[in-house]
């Protein structure tokens, strides 16, 4: 004990002590500065925080935030690591006993003051001591930036040689924005109906009016050549406020007939539907490419104070209507009135399937259900991914698993899959067909 009391020794355990306060503050630095809201320094910016605004640039530059904390820390946990077997020699002498409780104080010194200690608090109150050491990690980054950046070259030529590309990012803001959404969901803090508006919010941008229209095999249509009264019952049986009306062939679109425009003028007849003209009432159709935006079909909806319009493919052929409820319902939910289903087509069965027609698309399921089969490119409906997957139009009694799903045929109609039997499995994908 004495020998440890000679002001040589003091010195050097003075010293120590300082490396390992100076370790601590390098790894509570690392783990808050990573762990930071970007959201909440944002706002602590706009407030007027300048240490806010530093925060967010040294985020913007994770790469040399990381080298240049990684780097003072490895300096200053090696400098400790060496003088504390100079104090340990000093006191014990130079033997193997020496060097090994040297070792062995070391080690839990830094594994619990120096690394578990300062994270565990940083970890607790990120944002908070993010703000604290912004100033003095900005500084300490400038001063070891050259050094880090020779090591950065170093690092990124050795990880091309094994193929690994550094600038490549799977995730999107948008992506850790549903991450998190999906976490919440899971304990409890947001609702299903919630996280599938904010879902909706996310991804509107990237659908077409393709994957949000009512096709055509399912729409209401109007003979402009039928007598007034079968025109006037079919309307109102069709429950739709808006219905097309063609002449001669379906794809002949030459009006859209409103409920409200046919009731005012079956009343300027006085009741009388002898002399109504259909074509008169109904106003002039609006065509849009099937390769329209959702979004920019919802801008256009709001500037041309218009609720509906008629799809047509690149030779002009009529593939289905979109409606502003259509897109709405991307980002709300159904909309549903009086005359609506729950979710057409879809009839759930207590093991937790459900028999689907093959006309439902399957965004529409995977909300309904709570389900995760994909949606985000290719087919739109359910039929269509299976015909997809199996490369084949399947007949009735085939049964396919994909996905992490089984899909059995149910019924099919021509070439049109009408329904199927969908539910969870954890098979592998395979086609199968039932003896």
């Amino acid at each position: 004990m004495s020998a440890f009391l000679e002001p040589q020794n003091m010195m050097l355990a003075g010293i120590i002590f300082a490396l390992l306060i100076s370790s601590s503050f390098f790894s509570s630095s690392e783990t808050a500065l990573t762990a930071a809201s970007r959201v909440r320094m944002h706002s602590a910016e706009k407030d007027g925080d300048k240490r806010a605004n530093i925060v967010q640039r040294l985020m913007n530059m994770r790469e040399r935030l990381l080298g240049g904390i990684l780097l003072g820390n490895n300096l200053v946990n090696i400098l400790a690591s060496v003088l504390t077997t100079a104090l340990f020699t000093n006191v014990f002498g130079a033997s193997k006993t020496a060097l090994a409780l040297a070792t062995v104080v070391m080690t839990a010194l830094i594994l619990i003051f120096a690394e578990v200690l300062p994270k565990t608090y940083a970890i607790s109150q990120p944002d908070k001591w993010a703000l604290v050491v912004a100033r003095p990690i900005n500084i300490i980054v400038k001063l070891l930036s050259p050094i880090v950046s020779v090591v950065q070259v170093i690092v990124n030529g050795v990880l091309r040689l094994f193929g690994v590309d550094t600038n490549a990012s799977a995730w999107t803001a948008a992506d850790e924005i549903k991450g998190a959404v999906d976490l919440h969901l899971q304990e409890g803090g947001v609702a299903k109906r919630a996280r599938d508006q904010i879902f909706g919010v996310l991804e509107i941008g990237e659908l077409s009016i393709e994957e949000v229209m009512t096709h055509r095999k399912n729409i209401a249509m109007i003979d402009a050549d039928d007598p007034a009264d079968k025109i006037i019952k079919d309307a109102i049986a069709s429950g739709h406020s808006r219905i097309p009306v063609f002449r001669g062939d379906s794809d002949n679109i030459i009006g859209i007939l409103h409920i409200k425009d046919m009731l005012k003028a079956v009343i300027k007849l006085n009741g009388s539907i002898e002399n109504l003209d259909i074509v008169k009432v109904s106003r002039d159709p609006w065509f849009v490419p099937e390769t329209t935006s959702a979004v920019k079909q919802l801008r256009a909806f709001q500037q041309k104070r218009e609720h509906f319009a008629l799809v047509v493919d690149e030779y002009g052929s009529l593939m289905g209507v979109v409606s502003l409820e259509d897109i709405l319902e991307e980002i709300v939910g159904d909309i549903q009135d009086e005359y609506d289903e729950e979710l057409q087509g879809v009839t759930r069965l207590k093991p937790g399937g459900a028999i689907v027609r093959g006309d439902v698309a399957i965004r529409d399921l995977n909300r309904a259900m709570d389900w995760k089969l994909p949606d985000d490119e290719g087919p739109v409906t359910i039929a269509g991914l299976v015909i997809h997957e199996s490369q084949t139009i399947p007949n009735a009694g085939q049964v396919f698993a994909y996905h992490g799903y089984r899909f059995e045929i149910l019924t099919k109609q021509r070439n049109q899959l009408q329904s199927l039997r969908v539910e969870k499995t954890f098979e592998p994908d395979q086609r199968s067909e039932r003896e």
